[in-house]
């Protein structure tokens, strides 16, 4: 029954045969949403919860809510890892060892420019001058290769690498430290400390 605003009156009842009975839900039931089923799947059998949602088309969230709901903790990405499938490994991988014609992601031997220059033997014969020439030292700040180990160092071109006659030429590449090297292409660098125009 309702008021005259169309608002429903505190204890009056419009139809018991409509109403909801004690236990009754207007969801469908969904085995998900069950503790027992939940421990037996999620916990005892090591299902994902996202494969439990696409088990029954609904969000990994709406698993992890009954989860949270009846108390069952959840596994940490550690403990997910462990137990994902991960595929074959070794000789057992259907792709083992196929290169070249055989792999299908093959386009036919092209390799981009930048990668086919950095695994010439050019290239790395200039890098072994530069280290050599610069001391294993950052030309900007002075670090040493062998005081601060873990720290990478980059060749970096003075003159950029699109100058195709300067790309394998000593004298337009210095030795610079990690953080030296991301200075120089940044913004800070406003007086173009180690860039020249071609």
């Amino acid at each position: 029954m309702r008021n005259k605003k169309g608002q429903f009156i505190k204890g009056t009842r419009a139809s018991i045969a409509t109403e909801f009975k004690k236990g009754e839900h207007w969801r469908r039931p969904q085995l998900f949403r069950k503790q027992e089923w939940l421990e037996s799947h999620y916990v005892d059998q090591k299902i994902s919860a996202g494969d439990i949602a696409k088990m029954f088309g609904v969000t990994d969230s709406a698993i992890f809510f009954w989860l949270k709901k009846h108390g069952i903790k959840r596994r940490s990405i550690s403990e997910a890892r462990n137990i994902k499938h991960w595929g074959c490994s070794g000789v057992d991988n259907p792709m083992w060892n196929k290169r070249g014609e055989l792999n299908p992601r093959w386009k036919g031997g092209i390799t981009p420019l930048r990668q086919a220059f950095y695994m010439s033997e050019e290239w790395k014969t200039v890098c072994s001058a530069v280290w050599k020439r610069d001391k294993a030292t950052c030309r900007r700040c002075g670090l040493e290769k062998k005081e601060n180990a873990e720290m990478p160092f980059h060749i970096h071109h003075v003159v950029s690498f699109a100058n195709e006659q300067l790309r394998a030429t000593a004298s337009n590449l210095v030795l610079v430290c990690e953080t030296c090297h991301h200075f120089i292409h940044s913004k800070r660098n406003e007086k173009n400390e180690f860039i020249q125009k071609n």
